[in-house]
């Protein structure tokens, strides 16, 4: 008999892609990440979070410059405004990159080889300003971005190496958390705020069982959209749950508090999570 031979069933994108297949897609999230991630030696990340919105400074100053110009410098005009606001989050930006740019040489600084890498989601804003900066410092830096309906596409400034590309927004999420050491979240949206507080919850009910340091960068732009110092107030979480959070609005004190910290928690206690 010389019948046609069907395709194996893991060679078959039609089931592969199937809801009956979803298992298996969910198990090469997991697999494939963890397989390059050891290859690659990756141990320890810190995790920046932000929005995708955010424009290099350079970028920001011309185009409030032209919006100026055309509304005939009316400071008051929507356009204008809305300009100034994208010019506040451009120095966000920058503040990022310089961040990521210090603790990239503060990481490859250590004598015994541990190595602490900047870690986005991928794509552009303050995830592009931490890739950036951690390049722009001669390191290594991961990306995991996330397929979107309005495509994001990985920022060029992710090891290549190191670029990811996830469709499960909770295994994206896993491997955020699984490797930090740090989380430092820059002002963003709705995205921003979901993975600031799954992480919080997840420390705050031990479910995460390491040390991780959590600082919440720009004072202004948190202090305008959410007062955490209103959750211990209204008793829905406790003081100690508030002093998860550490708060800083210069460069200088977001490195010389993720540096100590760490180097209390994960250098001088010898403490390493492995693949």
């Amino acid at each position: 008999m010389n019948g046609k031979k069907s395709k194996k069933a893991y060679e078959n994108l039609d089931f592969m892609h199937s809801s009956d297949g979803r298992v298996i897609r969910l198990l090469a999230e997991y697999l494939e990440p963890k397989r390059r991630l050891r290859r690659q030696r990756v141990r320890d990340t810190i995790v920046f979070y932000g929005s995708a919105r955010s424009l290099p400074l350079e970028i920001a100053e011309k185009k409030y410059s032209a919006v100026l110009v055309e509304n005939r410098n009316d400071e008051n005009d929507h356009a204008v405004m809305q300009a100034k606001k994208q010019l506040a989050l451009a120095r966000y930006y920058e503040d990022a990159r310089e961040l990521a740019k210090r603790l990239t040489e503060w990481s490859n600084s250590l004598k015994d080889g541990h190595r602490f890498l900047i870690c986005s989601g991928g794509g552009p804003g303050m995830m592009e300003a931490a890739n950036r900066g951690a390049r722009e410092a001669g390191g290594k830096t991961l990306g995991f971005n996330i397929s979107l309906p309005h495509e994001q596409f990985p920022n060029p400034y992710i090891s290549p190496e190191l670029s990811f590309e996830f469709h499960y927004f909770f295994m994206r999420k896993f491997w955020f958390m699984y490797l930090a050491k740090a989380l430092v979240v820059f002002p963003g949206g709705f995205g921003t705020m979901d993975e600031l507080f799954e992480v919080l919850t997840l420390v705050q009910t031990k479910k995460l069982q390491k040390e991780i340091s959590v600082l919440i960068y720009g004072k202004k732009y948190w202090h305008d959209v959410i007062d955490f110092r209103k959750f211990v107030e209204w008793g829905t979480i406790h003081e100690e749950d508030f002093n998860l959070i550490h708060f800083a609005d210069t460069v200088d004190e977001a490195y010389d508090y993720l540096t100590a910290d760490m180097k209390h928690k994960f250098l001088d206690q010898r403490k390493f999570w492995y693949l």
